[in-house]
C-alpha cells in the first residue's frame, strides 16, 4: 500500500554531523561529546601525546596513549595547556527526546491547546470533565462522547481545545518526571463552599514547578454557602492573583452539575491560547508523547498518543522507548479510525512491539528500518544506563555539584506532622540559602509522605524531608526506584545543622536509622498483668524481639519505644518475618489502635 510521506519531513537532519565532528576547539573552549582516548584528545588539541603523558605523570596518574579518559582527566589537561572546555551531549536520532526541532516561521501553524483539569478530590474534577465532555457548544458538533483513549477534544467556535483525562496531579507529575512537556494549560478546581485544601495546594506547586499557567475553576456556585470571593482571597496567599484584583489569572465561576458558566470556562481557555502562541509544523513526522498504555489481550501493546509536532499516518513507523512498530490502526476518542493525526490531536494506536510507560517521546521514521536500529541502539543504551546506575540528588553530593557549579538552586519538599511544625521548618530552611546556593521550598503540608510527593520530587529533582513522619514500606520502595533521598527527622535544630553541613561541605560519618521492618495491627488483645497484645501481620522486612520500634498513625509517630514481648502464637520469638502473623506488647505503652503500624529500625554508621 503506498504511503503518501512525500510532503512531509524527517525530523533528523540530513547532514546530522557524527559525535567526532562535534569535538572542536571554538575560541580556546574545547567543546566534545563523547568519550575521548589520549591519543584522541592530543590530536583535538593539537597537543603531543607525550606531554599529556608527562604532565598526568606528575600528577600520580598513569595513563597509556590509547586509554579513555574521564571527564575530570579531560579537564586537568585543558586547564593545564591553556584551554577552557565543556561537554556537551551529542543529540542524534537515539536519543531524540534531547533535540531541539528548529521550524521556519512560515512553516509554522496554530494548533490546540493541551489542558489538565486538577484540584482537591470532591471539589468536582470529574464532573467538569463530563460537563465539558457532553455539552453541545456548537449545532455541528456530535454529543455524548463515548470517550475510550484517556484523552479527548472539544470544539468551540470553531477551534479545538485537547483534554487529558487525567484529573488529579499525580499523572500530570508522573508525565513531567519522565521530561514530557505535555500540558499547555492547567485549570485549577476549587470547590466555592469549601475552599483552598491541601491538594489545591499541591497542584499550584505542580502547576507553577511545570512553569504551565493556570486558570481558576470556582465551582459549586449553585450550592448553599458557596463563596466566590473567599476563594479568590485564600488562592492570593499562594500567588493566584484574580485579573479583577489586578492579577494575571483568569477566573470563571461555574456549576459543571448544573452546567453554568462552561462555555465561558472554554473561551477562557481559548483566550491564554491565544496569548500563548501555540503553533506547531504539520508537514513533517510526528514527535510526541504517550498519555497512557496497556496490553490489550486481543490486540497487544495498546497506546494513547498525542501528537505534539508534525502528523502522524497510519501505517507510520515509531519508535518509543527501546520500542518499535508500525501503525496497524489508529483511532480516536469516539473509537473511530483516522488515517492522520495533527499536532495536539490524541489517537489510540496498536501495532507497537512492547507497551510503553506514560511520559515516554515516541518519533515516526520514514523506514522500517531506520525505526528498527534506532530501537535497538536505544534498547542497548538503556541496559548500559541501568548497568551504571543513574547518579541521583542527594545530600551527601551536594557539596560536590556547588562546587562544580551544578546546582544553583536546592528544590527541597517538607512533610511534617502538623501546620505549625511544616511553617517553622520551612521559614528555618529558606534562611539557609547563601550566595552558591538558593534553597527552595516547593511544596511543604502536612501528612504522611506520598506517592504524590515522590513525583513531584522525580519532576524536581527534589529531596524530602519529613519532620515527625515516616514514608510506609511501599513509599520507601518507590523513592528507591526513583532514586529520591528521603530525610527524616525530629529535631529543628539537627535537620539546619545537616543542611549547613551538606552546602560546607562537612558532612562526617553518622549514625542514621535502618529500618528492619513492618507489621499492621490487626487485632487487640487485653491481657491482665501483660498489657495490650497487639496481634500484628508483618508487612514487610523482619519484626525482631527487643528492638527499637515506632508507632505510627497515618503515618505520623505517635510512640517510640522498644518490644517488650514477640510471640508467635505461645511461643516467645527471636524475630518474625514478612507473611507471618505475630503478637507484639510494647514497653510502657498499651494505647495501640488496629492499623497502627508498628516500625522497627536499628542503628547503622553511615558515610
Amino acid at each position: 500500500m503506498a504511503k503518501n510521506h512525500d510532503n512531509r519531513r524527517s525530523n533528523i537532519p540530513a547532514n546530522n554531523s557524527s559525535k567526532k565532528e562535534m569535538n572542536k576547539v571554538n575560541n580556546g573552549v574545547f567543546v566534545y561529546s563523547d568519550t575521548l582516548t589520549l591519543a584522541d584528545l592530543s590530536k583535538q588539541l593539537n597537543i603531543p601525546a607525550t606531554d599529556i603523558i608527562k604532565f598526568l605523570f606528575m600528577n600520580k596518574k598513569m595513563v597509556t596513549i590509547n586509554q579513555t579518559l574521564d571527564d575530570e582527566t579531560i579537564g586537568l589537561i585543558c586547564l593545564e595547556f591553556g584551554f577552557d572546555f565543556r561537554k556537551e551531549k551529542a543529540v542524534s536520532e537515539e536519543n531524540f527526546e534531547e533535540m531541539e526541532i528548529v521550524d521556519k516561521p512560515e512553516d509554522l501553524s496554530p494548533r490546540a491547546p493541551v489542558v489538565t483539569i486538577m484540584g482537591h478530590v470532591d471539589h468536582g474534577k470529574t464532573t467538569l470533565i463530563d460537563a465539558i465532555r457532553n455539552s453541545h457548544l456548537v449545532d455541528s458538533e456530535v454529543g455524548g462522547i463515548s470517550q475510550a483513549i484517556g484523552a479527548y477534544q472539544k470544539e468551540i467556535n470553531g477551534q479545538k481545545i485537547t483534554f487529558l483525562d487525567t484529573p488529579g496531579h499525580e499523572a500530570f507529575t508522573a508525565m513531567r518526571s519522565r521530561g514530557a512537556s505535555v500540558t499547555d494549560i492547567v485549570v485549577l478546581v476549587v470547590a466555592a463552599d469549601d475552599g483552598v485544601m491541601p491538594q489545591t495546594i499541591e497542584a499550584i506547586n505542580h502547576a507553577k514547578a511545570a512553569g504551565v499557567p493556570i486558570i481558576v475553576a470556582v465551582n459549586k456556585i449553585d450550592k448553599d454557602g458557596a463563596n466566590p470571593e473567599r476563594i479568590r482571597n485564600e488562592l492570593m496567599q499562594y500567588d493566584i492573583i484574580p485579573e479583577e484584583y489586578g492579577g494575571d489569572t483568569i477566573f470563571c465561576d461555574i456549576s459543571a452539575k448544573k452546567n453554568i458558566g462552561i462555555k465561558e470556562l472554554l473561551e477562557a481557555i481559548l483566550v491564554v491560547s491565544e496569548m500563548l502562541e501555540l503553533k506547531a509544523n504539520p508537514n513533517r513526522y510526528a514527535i510526541g508523547t504517550v498519555i497512557e498504555a496497556n496490553l490489550d489481550k486481543g490486540e497487544g501493546p495498546k497506546a494513547t498518543l498525542l501528537v505534539q509536532n508534525g502528523t502522524l499516518s497510519f501505517q507510520d513507523y515509531v519508535v518509543v522507548g527501546s520500542a518499535y512498530g508500525k501503525i496497524r490502526r489508529m483511532s480516536n476518542e469516539h473509537k473511530k479510525v483516522v488515517k492522520t493525526a495533527v499536532p495536539s490531536t490524541p489517537v489510540s494506536v496498536i501495532g507497537l512491539s512492547e507497551v510503553p510507560n506514560a511520559g515516554d517521546k515516541f518519533m515516526a521514521f520514514p523506514t522500517e528500518k531506520q525505526a528498527r536500529d534506532i530501537a535497538f541502539k536505544r534498547a542497548l543504551a538503556k541496559k548500559n544506563e541501568e548497568l551504571a546506575g543513574n547518579s541521583a540528588r542527594s545530600l551527601s553530593d551536594l557539596y560536590d555539584r556547588i562546587h562544580e557549579g551544578e546546582v544553583q538552586e536546592l528544590a527541597i519538599i517538607i512533610k511534617a506532622d502538623t501546620n505549625g511544625s511544616a511553617e517553622a521548618v520551612k521559614s528555618t530552611v529558606e534562611k539557609l540559602s547563601n550566595d552558591q546556593v538558593k534553597i527552595k521550598v516547593i511544596h511543604s503540608s502536612t501528612g504522611a509522605i506520598t506517592e504524590s510527593d515522590i513525583m513531584l520530587a522525580s519532576a524536581s529533582g527534589a529531596i524530602i524531608y519529613g519532620f515527625n513522619v515516616r514514608p510506609s514500606a511501599l513509599i520507601s520502595q518507590k523513592a528507591e526506584q526513583e532514586k529520591i533521598e528521603i530525610r527524616l527527622h525530629r529535631i529543628i535544630y539537627d535537620l539546619k545543622n545537616e543542611l549547613e553541613d551538606a552546602m560546607k561541605g562537612m558532612l562526617k560519618k553518622e549514625e542514621v536509622e535502618q529500618v528492619t521492618g513492618q507489621a499492621e495491627v490487626r487485632t487487640l488483645i487485653h491481657i491482665s498483668k501483660v498489657g495490650t497484645v497487639a496481634g500484628s501481620y508483618v508487612t514487610s522486612g523482619v519484626i525482631k524481639a527487643g528492638e527499637k520500634i515506632r508507632l505510627l498513625r497515618n503515618g505520623v509517630i505517635v510512640y517510640e519505644g522498644k518490644i517488650a514481648s514477640l510471640k508467635r502464637f505461645k511461643d516467645d520469638a527471636r524475630e518474625v518475618k514478612e507473611g507471618f502473623e505475630c503478637g507484639i506488647t510494647i514497653e510502657n505503652y498499651n494505647d495501640l489502635k488496629e492499623f497502627d503500624i508498628i516500625e522497627g529500625y536499628e542503628m547503622v554508621e553511615k558515610e
